[in-house]
């Protein structure tokens, strides 16, 4: 469908012209000498992209700019200004205004800029559309992917989730381990009974033991209390062993004989205990390899592979980095009380270009960092760490072949990144009088 666009002045051949060059564009286009009439218009049938001027006969236009704001917030708004009144434009600007033009122009600016509109209002539609899609497909809500191997990661989920079977999963550190887990417990008939998690690594034989099993007064010194263990208090429950290839292989008969018998003697203790509980593992490990050099029992990793998954890394998913940088950045901005819009395109292709070690939990690190630093509302490469900034001139040379005028933009945009926006410093580093370079930035449409 055509975009249906306003355009607001009191004078009509401003009116005429533009309404003939954006019909000749693919703009359905109509005119409002008026501000009363066109709001009276935009209720009945409201606009993607307005084209107003701030001097009016009947209303100011900073106030219609508000009214339309507050009740059509995906309509684009563009400002149409003298050069006497740039301050009024780039104070509509910092209040929801798309962009401004000043007076005269040439058509073809316009047009360039209801362009840029159009592709920011395809753009949300193509986000609601995959919020849409996600939120059908939803597993979790801190758990998101759009890529075909999340979705087949999903889709087991839902599969296995309502059968009480021992799960094991694969996969580095960062990929989501724990978060499959917890789906998978979510999902199961053991939903509204604990949940309890405990990481194998790093931990001794009896602290593991003292800590899975509990144990009982006066089991050794110091031990004047009874005390549950994690897989007694996870009744009827499911309990999620992290790092599973990490277990001691004294541990790990004892842990055997439990999936066995489905009861546990606390330390100390004569009566043994019933369990009712699922056991899911996890391990960034290769466990057959493990049980071939003799690290890992081949009974356990029987009794524990009843259903495995392989998570993918982040680097093998990258079309999921969009909607994830779109998530942390809205988890942060609530957590630190920030309104970060989105990140600059330069940070953008270095995500893209990275290989992420740490996989999600990377990214995420990376984001929170950068909310956290932004004084603006969008996220730029200063925000970034230093080893990531590093990557920003291979990124450059890796997008391909530039024309001329893309290598003088992309360069002109650096310099004024490195000065801050500070003109007089960019034009003596480009070596080019500043009047030179305020005229090569309107050309070249950098803002």
């Amino acid at each position: 469908m055509k975009l249906r666009l306003a355009i607001v002045d009191d004078e009509k051949i401003v009116c005429k012209n533009l309404k003939i060059n954006f019909e000749k564009n693919g703009f359905n286009t109509e005119c409002f000498q008026t501000g009363i009439s066109f709001l009276k218009r935009m209720k009945a049938f409201s606009f993607d992209i307005i084209f107003l001027d701030l001097m009016l006969p009947d209303m100011n236009g900073m106030d219609i700019l508000s009214t339309i704001k507050a009740e059509y917030n995906d309509t684009e708004i563009i400002i149409m200004t003298g050069f006497g009144s740039i301050d009024s434009a780039v104070e509509a600007v910092k209040k929801g205004a798309f962009h401004y033009i000043t007076k005269p122009f040439r058509l073809e600016d316009t047009v360039s800029l209801a362009n840029r509109a159009k592709e920011k209002i395809n753009l949300k539609k193509e986000n609601y559309s995959l919020r849409q899609s996600l939120d059908a497909n939803l597993i979790d809500k801190n758990f998101i992917g759009t890529s075909r191997s999340m979705q087949d990661i999903f889709a087991m989920i839902k599969k296995v989730a309502p059968i009480d079977c021992n799960v094991l999963l694969f996969g580095e550190s960062g990929t989501g381990k724990e978060l499959v887990a917890k789906s998978i417990h979510r999902l199961s008939k053991r939903k509204d009974n604990p949940f309890v998690s405990f990481n194998c690594g790093g931990f001794s034989d009896e602290l593991i033991c003292n800590e899975l099993f509990g144990h009982e007064k006066g089991a050794y010194t110091g031990a004047t209390l009874k005390k549950i263990g994690l897989l007694e208090s996870a009744a009827k429950g499911t309990v999620f062993l992290d790092e599973i290839g990490e277990m001691p292989l004294s541990m790990q008969v004892k842990l055997l004989r439990v999936l066995q018998e489905k009861r546990i003697l606390r330390v100390g203790g004569t009566e043994p205990v019933d369990l009712d509980i699922r056991i899911i593992a996890a391990t960034n490990k290769d466990l057959k390899y493990a049980c071939i050099n003799g690290d890992f029992r081949e009974d356990l990793f029987f009794r524990l592979n009843v259903v495995s998954f392989n998570l993918p890394t982040l680097c093998s998913r990258k079309e999921d980095i969009p909607v994830l940088v779109n998530f942390f950045i809205k988890k942060y901005n609530k957590a630190f009380g920030k309104n970060i819009k989105n990140i600059s395109s330069e940070c953008f292709d270095i995500l893209v270009k990275y290989n992420f070690p740490g996989n999600v939990r990377e990214l995420e690190n990376i984001i929170q960092r950068a909310v956290v630093l932004a004084d603006e509302d969008i996220i730029d490469i200063d925000d970034f760490p230093p080893d990531l900034r590093k990557l920003e001139f291979e990124t450059l040379e890796g997008k391909g072949i530039f024309t001329m005028e893309e290598m003088e933009k992309n360069h002109i945009k650096k310099i004024l990144r490195i000065t801050k926006n500070n003109k007089g410093l960019a034009s003596k580093i480009l070596n080019i009088p500043r009047t030179t370079l305020w005229r090569k930035m309107k050309k070249l449409e950098i803002t």
